[in-house]
């Protein structure tokens, strides 16, 4: 077991696939108690059923992290079932790239509901918990796009580098309360995200970059692990890393 992660209660929004689906797996194996929200009830309880099946702790509960009395719930009964909440992570998002200029309202809709509010929302349910506590560890997921912009990505990377600034005012405003902030900014990993892109030459392209250049899932729950080990007296706020051959 790993030090400082057996024992935590962990939520975890977009847990049915992906970076979710993979950290959860690995956090569980390191003893720690899962909370899966997502909004496909087959997936997250698929995966409750394995990791309790193996001798974890997980609880599905249905979530459209858009929805603030959804995840409100996810975070309420999190505290209701297991007494507590020691880690928040953000992680539901999505990536329907296309140029500017095709209009695509819809989607840029769908981003700053999922990618901005869905992160705040987490937050916002979170925080009155780990203040009560005067402990807990808040991880928001960016991307290697809030730090780089390219033709096509304009919604998606404002998104994201929004999760950068407003993680970092919450770090600053939770010191009072002993709370932790860490912001994750992947590269590209091997998970579901290039299929929300809904433009099909949009989409081919980065089919064959993450068919190119995508590192595994478990990349990801890793660099979770290693911000979530850390002694109460360290803080770590900012990870960005991509695949070694990625460039961009």
């Amino acid at each position: 077991m790993s030090s400082n992660i057996a024992g935590k209660v962990v939520v975890l929004t977009g847990a049915s696939a992906g970076l979710g689906q993979a950290t959860a797996r690995h956090l569980s194996a390191l003893g720690a108690t899962v909370v899966l929200g997502a909004r496909r009830a087959d997936r997250i309880n698929a995966l409750a059923a394995e990791i309790n099946a193996q001798g974890g702790k997980a609880l599905a509960i249905v979530t459209d992290v858009t929805q603030f009395a959804q995840v409100q719930n996810l975070v309420d009964t999190a505290v209701k079932t297991y007494g507590r909440i020691d880690v928040m992570l953000n992680n539901a998002g999505l990536m329907p790239h296309s140029p500017l200029e095709r209009q695509k309202v819809a989607d840029w809709d769908q981003m700053v509901d999922v990618n901005i509010k869905g992160v705040l929302y987490g937050i916002g349910a979170a925080l009155p918990h780990m203040k009560a506590q005067m402990a807990g560890h808040i991880i928001n997921v960016s991307s290697v796009a809030g730090h780089k912009v390219r033709p096509g990505s304009a919604v998606y990377a404002a998104t994201k580098a929004a999760v950068l600034m407003f993680s970092e005012g919450l770090r600053q405003e939770v010191k009072p309360y002993n709370i932790r902030t860490t912001v994750i900014s992947p590269g590209a990993i091997d998970t579901d995200l290039p299929t929300s892109i809904s433009e099909a030459d949009v989409a081919e392209n980065i089919k064959k970059f993450y068919d190119e250049y995508a590192i595994p899932a478990g990349s990801f729950a890793r660099v979770v692990e290693f911000a979530m080990s850390q002694p109460p007296e360290v803080d770590i706020n900012e990870v960005l890393f991509r695949p070694t051959r990625q460039e961009l």
